[in-house]
């Protein structure tokens, strides 16, 4: 009986197994063994063991196979075959993802607060209605409550969450086991670190394990692409960042319901550490005070460094309005005195930084030129190899140098920038404010970036204590003296 004639493979086939050869390095039968177990470990688990034992008949029509007929000694390798399709398919779909990611158009579905455009799919517009909850969240955060006052109070108020939103407009946000009725600390949390609320798109934030295992794993943020000025935003970028500035310092609820504005922004002179409110339901709102972290632990350490609150607020108050009056009756000399320079003499130093960069990467790039002629002298015989070592040593150091000049430049021009943008920005916020009567952490932080207490000095016979105000950006600090004295007649005189 004649050997039957085996078909040619197809190139499908042979693309299929030079690829598992390549992917597997597949070299001996130990090799072949071990690319066996990994493709078709789950697959001929649940064939041959898990089925089996819960009496589950497989039927696969297309490929032949039922196990209740008889065994199919190919089907494991039709499994081979599969498995790869479906590796080589994801392959390709990550490819097509990873290139709309790079572009510029979001991977994921509008957030809570969007919707996608009716004229470009790929565009994301601002839906009213939920778009209002996300600025009050904001405006909420930004008055000094945390996430879970905020949850607390839209719950109070029957706000519906993003999942009761969605569903109510006939969408699925995927959140199946979300509460409808009741908002979470962790949903505001989520609502107030996303970027796409000042109109960025954000890709990359999360891949799956692999196309077997599709577990959604965080990416760090060092891997997203963040593409600015998308769509509209809902907040404005200042308010945004002053948010995430506010939750820098994020504290324990309290029961009271008035909010501390000096909230993580106070510390200790000597320590350094930040100071905490001592505050209780038996202490009156002039007996309110802060003391050092350190002192509280350990009082060999440091010292109480204590300070009333009511104080802290008259000082604090009284320094705000006096940078106030300064800015909007001096403002050229405010900045000047902010940019420790004058604001011509600044942008003169700029444009001369500048163009000497120029000079240094015109120079640079000559210095490119004048290696590839040089070589080719050398090559056909024009100059000598000595002379060739000489002279492109010297183009070489000075090249060197350049790049260093450069580099420092490049480092002084951004420094001024960004110093000159601080400033721009600090006195836009200054603006806003004709008089302030009650501190808030929105004031707090949108214009001081730490208030440093000294220990008290007793010196004199009586009670004194150095408070330094450190302005945002650096843009000024002013130090103040709170008496004991003084507080006290205006006590008595109450």
């Amino acid at each position: 009986m004649g050997r039957r004639k085996r078909e040619p493979m197809s190139e499908g086939k042979k693309n299929i197994i030079a690829g598992l050869l390549e992917e597997y390095d597949i070299k001996t039968a130990k090799d072949i063994e071990d690319a066996l177990k990994d493709l078709l470990g789950g697959t001929i688990q649940e064939i041959e063991i898990i089925f089996p034992d819960y009496d589950i008949r497989y039927i696969a029509i297309n490929d032949n196979v039922d196990t209740l007929k008889s065994e199919n000694e190919l089907m494991a390798f039709k499994n081979i075959f599969n498995d790869w399709y479906a590796r080589d398919t994801s392959k390709k779909i990550r490819a097509v993802f990873k290139a709309k990611g790079q572009s510029g158009k979001p991977l994921s579905i509008p957030c809570y607060g969007y919707k996608h455009s009716e004229m470009d799919k790929h565009l994301w517009v601002i839906d009213e209605e939920p778009a209002e909850v996300v600025r009050k969240i904001f405006r909420l955060c930004i008055e000094g409550y945390g996430p879970t006052q905020i949850a607390r109070i839209l719950t109070e108020e029957g706000i519906p969450t993003p999942t009761a939103y969605a569903l109510s407009q006939g969408r699925d946000n995927g959140h199946k086991n979300a509460k409808l009725h009741r908002w979470g600390s962790e949903t505001i949390s989520g609502i107030l670190e996303k970027p796409e609320y000042c109109g960025h798109t954000v890709n990359f934030r999360t891949h799956v394990k692999s196309y077997k295992n599709k577990k959604r794993v965080d990416n760090p943020k060092e891997d997203w692409l963040i593409f600015e000025n998308t769509h509209e935003a809902i907040v404005t970028q200042q308010e945004f960042d002053l948010v995430q500035e506010l939750r820098k310092n994020k504290r324990r609820p309290q029961k009271h319901e008035e909010v501390n504005p000096f909230s993580g922004m106070v510390y200790c002179a000597d320590c350094g550490k930040k100071m905490y409110l001592c505050r209780a339901t038996s202490l009156t709102s002039d007996q309110e005070h802060m003391k050092c972290a350190t002192y509280a632990k350990d009082k060999d350490s440091c010292t109480a460094h204590f300070i009333r609150t009511i104080v802290l607020k008259e000082i604090v108050l009284s320094e705000l309005n006096k940078l106030l009056v300064n800015v909007r009756e001096n403002e050229d000399e405010f900045v000047q005195a902010a940019m420790d320079n004058s604001v011509q003499k600044q942008s003169s130093e700029l444009s001369k930084a500048k163009k000497k960069l120029k000079q240094a990467e015109k120079r640079i790039a000559e210095l490119d030129k004048l290696f590839t002629r040089l070589y080719e002298d050398n090559v056909s015989g024009k100059i000598s190899d000595e002379r060739f070592a000489v002279m492109s040593a010297g183009y070489e150091d000075e090249q060197k140098k350049l790049m260093t000049t450069v580099s420092e430049l490049t480092a002084y021009i951004d420094t001024a920038e960004q110093k000159s943008a601080d400033v721009t920005a600090f006195i836009k916020v200054v603006r806003k404010y004709e008089h302030i009567t009650v501190l808030t952490p929105e004031i707090m932080h949108e214009l001081i970036e730490k208030i440093v207490i000294h220990a008290p000095d007793k010196s004199s016979g009586h009670r004194t204590q150095q408070i330094d105000i450190y302005y945002r950006f650096d843009v000024a600090v002013s130090t103040a003296i709170a008496d004991s004295r003084k507080y006290d007649k205006k006590r008595k005189a109450a």
